[in-house]
């Protein structure tokens, strides 16, 4: 456990940096250029790139040893860094302030791309569980790696909400490339073993060297159900591209940039609280239960957090979504580790993260200018405003709020209809028949395809 422990530590420190990055670009965007079509922008390119270079990133994990995909990835950051830094240095007066501007758009897309190189940490941590854990304990440990996204969000909002205040995104990048080195010399000296990688089966060809998209369809098709949860998580990403657009905007038009930082920092508590729960107590013996339940209670919550202009409501609400959101992941991620093969358990993760988050991209894009240009007029002086104003407030804040209001009543709709569909019975099922090769020392566990 040791090296897990280790691994986490890091991780944490590397998510830190990279989140507050990522945090700090969208704050001073929006202050910079008062846009939510810049800000839903910059949540795009975050989803596109990231749904884009999941296959790769899969790979790449396979492929090398894990410790050296994820030292890769944070030299890759430190480069985009620096590069953005120049950008910054050498930025033309008023340039950040036009919201259209490529110069702008330039700064951006350096600073994003380091961000997203360091998704290729989250895929190898999720086979490192693998590797690490008895299958009996990965629930726990999957709860432990939600407990470090937990912490790294907490001080992430405070942090960047003060640099941004005090220093720019000057104080952020210098920050970063700081912190990104640090990871890097402690990476270097924490010795992993990872014996249990087992070779392609004999007789079969070694994909090992390529991405092998169609076997890696092929696997996750061998799982009864196994392509439903993917899209089910999908869809929900699909939905959540309204919180990557619109919160920040929401949450600044009520409070500063500092209190919005601070606040976000203490709701961030409940990733830390819920990961305890989930290190000590597990996830039940159907996690895909689990994920669905508490689906149905966070697409619940999203109907009503934004019914009143209230930040505390707002608070409420955002309180619940972080307390569940690590049961939902940890339990799609102990499902696919117990029935997908070792060996291609990263391509798994990246053909996940693809699919996942390809509709994101889609919402940000369309969500950003759709709430600029018909919602917010909508709500300010529309049709809306007069219809339900009086009840439910006019203005650009309530025209965000009503976009929150109907993600979260298709969500809701959207999940009653798995709870009760096929493919949540036919997962179970090759869950609780998934056979673990741990005493083999291999590694892998597959579901048997007949089941179900």
């Amino acid at each position: 456990m040791k090296p897990f422990y280790q691994i986490l530590f890091n991780n944490l420190v590397a998510n830190v940096t990279n989140f507050t990055v990522w945090f700090a670009i969208t704050f001073w965007t929006f202050l910079e250029t008062q846009s939510v079509f810049a800000t839903g922008m910059i949540a795009g390119v975050y989803l596109v790139f990231t749904a884009a270079f999941g296959f790769w990133f899969g790979s790449i994990v396979d492929h090398n040893p894990k410790k050296t995909a994820m030292l890769g990835s944070g030299v890759v950051s430190a480069l985009f860094y620096l590069a953005s830094l120049g950008i910054l240095l050498l930025e033309p007066e008023g340039a950040f302030t036009d919201p259209y501007g490529p110069y702008l758009w330039g700064f951006v897309l350096m600073v994003m791309l380091g961000v997203i190189a360091g998704n290729i940490r989250s895929i190898a941590l999720s086979t490192l569980v693998t590797i690490l854990i008895p299958e009996h304990e990965r629930d726990k440990a999957n709860g432990l790696v939600g407990m470090v996204s937990g912490i790294g969000f907490l001080t992430t909002s405070v942090i960047s909400g003060f640099l941004v205040a005090y220093t720019g995104m000057f104080g952020v990048i210098s920050l970063a490339l700081a912190s990104t080195l640090l990871v890097l010399l402690h990476l270097a000296v924490v010795h992993i073993s990872e014996d249990r990688v087992a070779p392609s089966s004999p007789g079969q060809p070694d994909t090992r060297k390529r991405i092998d998209l169609a076997g890696t369809i092929g696997v996750i098709a061998a799982v009864p159900g196994l392509f439903a949860l993917i899209f089910f998580a999908c869809f929900n990403n699909f939905l959540a591209g309204v919180f990557m657009a619109l919160l920040d905007a929401y949450g600044l038009s009520l409070v500063s940039v500092e209190i919005w930082g601070l606040l976000f920092g203490a709701l961030s508590t409940a990733f830390i609280l819920s990961g305890i729960v989930i290190s000590r107590t597990g996830l039940g013996k159907n996690p895909l239960r689990t994920l669905l339940l508490v689906n149905l209670i966070t697409w619940s919550t999203c109907c009503v957090f934004t019914l009143q202009s209230s930040i505390w409501l707002l608070a409420a609400g955002c309180f619940v979504w972080m307390l569940l959101a690590p049961f939902a992941e940890a339990a799609e991620h102990t499902t696919l580790q117990k029935v997908v093969p070792l060996e291609r358990q990263g391509r798994v993760f990246g053909f996940a993260q693809s699919v996942e988050q390809s509709a994101s991209p889609l919402t940000a894009f369309i969500i950003g200018p759709l709430t600029q240009f018909v919602v917010i007029p909508f709500m300010t002086d529309g049709d809306g405003a007069r219809s339900i104003g009086g009840w439910f407030g006019t203005g650009p804040d309530r025209g965000m709020a009503l976009v929150f209001t109907l993600a979260g009543m298709i969500g809701l709709i959207v999940t009653i209809a798995a709870f009760n569909s096929r493919p949540y019975r036919d997962l179970s099922r090759a869950y609780s028949a998934g056979k673990n090769d741990d005493d083999a020392g291999s590694g892998t566990a597959m579901a048997n395809p007949a089941s179900g």
